[in-house]
């Protein structure tokens, strides 16, 4: 059986109960990635570019929100 994409409106980053950002693939909404072949193990999707600078940026600003807090 063939999976759609995800909605892109859809976020691909959700926050876990400790507040620290997770990546989520674009194609099926796994959480779980390979990050040696960086692929989502449950479809086999490549994370694109644009999804990694996405979450890179939401690391920094927890980093920021926790700096703040002290």
């Amino acid at each position: 059986m063939a999976r759609h994409a995800l909605p892109r409106g859809l976020p691909v980053i959700f926050t876990n109960p400790a507040g620290a950002p997770e990546l989520a693939c674009d194609e099926c909404g796994c959480r779980w990635f390979d990050r040696m072949a960086n692929r989502c193990y449950e479809c086999g999707a490549e994370v694109s570019p644009e999804a990694q600078a996405e979450f890179r940026q939401a690391l920094e600003k927890l980093k920021r929100t926790q700096a703040a807090e002290g």
